[in-house]
């Protein structure tokens, strides 16, 4: 069901989520080093009972966790999110001895994870993966590579997402496979598919033989980097879930996580909005505030508007997760993809109503335009989703 209004006890909560956001988090932000993985604000957010929230929350709980974080510091809650995406398919497959190691230590704060899907040559389309499990005795080598995982190459432990044998190709929403005509995928495209069935997903702890990174320099930066897999050695007990239908558990765990890519747009792009309501209120220009200027106050009237849009489709998404209503692919899709476009638009318009000011380094606003465009590439691009939903409508 959708939610139009938050109750008394979660509009404290985020509120104090906000305040811990700029008072203990940021902080750490600030000193940690571009590019790396902050373990000291990792190991805060453990302090705090962060981190555990993320696996025990309900999903409309932990999208107003990132929506908060994401007001007062967007690095903390990037940090969480990816700790949630590399051990979720832990908590939803993986074996009592594996959760025993793991995940105390995450919630902990002392382990760092990463969620190891895409690769050179399947980024959105994850079904094209090309990393080899090969069979060795009881076990498999895996050969292949993986790039833009975050967290790389400083996690302690990758679930990693590999080809144990081929076989037809799944919809992109995780639901059971069909066989597509020869020659073709199950969306109609021509070309062949290895497809998702064959697809199996391993916990892979980072210091196993044959496995080495390398970082990768982004535009915002963040830890992200490749992955190489030189016969590393896995075993049935590394198994997340069942062999073969490791894409299911890919794709159940994004399902959960994209309303909350869009909570995490939601919290940016009203952090951009309450900066140009204090900016253009203050701001003189042809003898008055900007805010009397009909432009602008139709620009802010605008991205308001667009903001409380995404903000009630990440809530209703979350919700349909929470319930268990069968139409989550859809709106969870709409959800991430129509957040973080409006979070893009919204941002853009802030910095041209601040002006140059916004481009200069460490205005929080050059901050936020750099931060704001990554979220409509990963964990399925805009035009991804499009698709995801269109698949869903015409059934």
């Amino acid at each position: 069901m959708p939610v139009f209004s938050l109750d008394p006890v979660q509009t404290a909560w985020c509120a104090e989520l906000r305040a811990l956001a700029g008072r203990r988090l940021r902080p750490l932000a600030e000193r940690g080093e571009a590019g790396r993985v902050n373990r000291p604000l990792v190991a805060e957010l453990g302090r705090l009972g962060l981190l555990e929230k993320v696996f025990t929350s309900s999903a409309l709980d932990l999208c107003l966790l990132r929506e908060s974080l994401a007001q007062g510091c967007t690095e903390a809650e990037t940090a969480l999110a990816l700790q949630g995406l590399g051990t979720y398919p832990v908590v939803l497959a993986g074996t009592e001895r594996q959760r025993a190691r793991w995940l105390p230590e995450v919630c902990a704060g002392r382990a760092v994870a990463a969620f190891a899907l895409s690769e050179p040559g399947a980024g959105s389309d994850a079904a094209a993966l090309a990393l080899r499990a090969e069979p060795d005795g009881g076990g498999w080598r895996l050969t292949g590579e993986k790039r833009w995982i975050s967290n790389a190459p400083e996690a302690d432990f990758y679930t990693v997402f590999a080809r144990t044998a081929p076989g037809p190709a799944a919809p992109a929403d995780g639901s059971a496979p069909a066989d597509p005509a020869p020659g073709r995928g199950p969306d109609g495209a021509p070309g062949p598919r290895r497809g998702s069935r064959g697809v199996t997903a391993f916990l892979v702890p980072a210091d196993r033989p044959g496995l080495t990174g390398s970082p990768i320099d982004m535009l915002s930066p963040h830890p992200v980097g490749a992955l190489a897999f030189d016969a590393v050695p896995v075993t049935r007990e590394d198994v997340l879930g069942e062999v073969g239908r490791g894409f299911r558990t890919a794709m159940t765990t994004l399902n959960l996580f994209r309303p909350s890519v869009g909570a995490f747009a939601v919290g940016m792009a009203q952090a951009a909005l309450d900066a140009t309501l204090e900016h253009t209120a203050t701001r003189t220009a042809f003898g008055g505030p900007l805010k009397d200027l009909q432009s602008v106050a139709h620009q802010v009237a605008e991205m308001a508007t667009r903001t409380e849009a995404a903000r009630l489709l990440v809530y209703a998404a979350a919700c349909a997760y929470d319930t268990g209503a069968p139409d989550v692919p859809a709106r969870s899709a709409m959800a991430k993809l129509y957040a973080t476009e409006t979070a893009q638009y919204v941002v853009d318009a802030a910095v041209q109503l601040h002006g140059a000011r916004a481009l200069q380094r460490g205005h929080p606003l050059e901050h936020l335009y750099r931060e704001v465009r990554a979220p409509r590439i990963y964990e399925g691009a805009t035009e991804v989703q499009r698709t995801i939903i269109a698949k869903e409508l015409y059934g």
